[in-house]
């Protein structure tokens, strides 16, 4: 594949959404299974002490395996857990340098726990005991939840985390279809998403306003409808969908800062 960073609108990033939205309607129900696959195999490896550091170290290998299936999709083809491990299947040098890659997001991943679970000190355990000793409507879990830290944490959480995400946003789709080295495609990403930092900006705010939405819906159902039996159904369900569609979207923001592997590709999508 032949890549060359290009220019992208910042109106781009809505129509990534748009067009993830758009694919995962063609197959909900893989797209959706390859995603609880996934959390099942990462809930039982987070269970064994010390290699519950694979599922983190793995998730460059989920946004990868939804590309592949995304693009399969696109192409008439299945989309199924097996494209989480087919890049593993290649050649021995990308293998080499997928695995890398996912080692270094796996100890920064822990390198972002740790400096967030430091913020938080011992106010979320102080939160968790109160809300298990008293239940969530208690005065002392009030109190607890009205420690600054918890706020602090979470800010530094989310910061961090954003900051990890950045080099390895793109990096495996680059190792994988570009053939790049791993400090090249860490590299690479970093500077596509400044470039299009735009588009991007665009990007969250669509998916944190659908997430608000969301929530908006379900405490409607859970207060005025008194529906609290049918949210705790569709909450979860609603969350796995909307997480689902985020991944099969990253193929199209992919495509527009690198080109496509294959250039019938991007026709494909706007006619979806």
């Amino acid at each position: 594949m032949g890549l060359k960073l290009q220019t992208v609108a910042p109106r781009q990033g809505w129509t990534w959404v748009r067009d993830g939205v758009r694919l995962f309607l063609r197959r909900p129900v893989a797209f959706t299974t390859m995603l609880v696959l996934f959390l099942l195999a990462s809930g039982i490896w987070m269970v064994v002490p010390v290699v519950g550091v694979v599922a983190l170290a793995a998730l460059p290998l989920l946004s990868l395996g939804f590309m592949i299936a995304s693009r399969s999709v696109l192409r008439g083809g299945l989309a199924h857990a097996g494209q989480f491990v087919e890049p593993l299947a290649g050649s021995s040098q990308r293998r080499r340098q997928l695995l890398v890659l996912c080692a270094l997001y796996g100890v920064g991943a822990l390198g972002v726990v740790g400096l967030a679970g430091w913020v938080y000190g011992d106010a979320l355990d102080a939160l968790r005991q109160a809300m298990a000793d008293h239940g969530p409507s208690s005065v002392d879990v009030a109190q607890a939840a009205a420690d600054p830290r918890l706020t602090n944490g979470m800010m530094a959480f989310a910061l961090l985390g954003t900051l990890l995400s950045v080099p390895f946003w793109h990096a495996p789709a680059l190792v994988w279809w570009g053939d790049q080295g791993v400090w090249q495609a860490l590299f690479s990403s970093t500077l596509a998403l400044w470039r299009a930092k735009g588009a991007y900006l665009v990007y969250g705010f669509v998916w944190i306003a659908a997430s608000v939405g969301m929530s908006l819906v379900i405490g409607l159902l859970a207060g005025l409808l008194d529906a609290r039996a049918a949210v705790v159904l569709l909450a979860p369900a609603l969350a796995l969908t909307l997480s689902t569609t985020f991944y099969v979207s990253l193929w199209f923001s992919f495509v527009d800062c690198f080109g496509s592997p294959d250039e019938s590709d991007k026709p494909a999508a706007a006619a979806a």
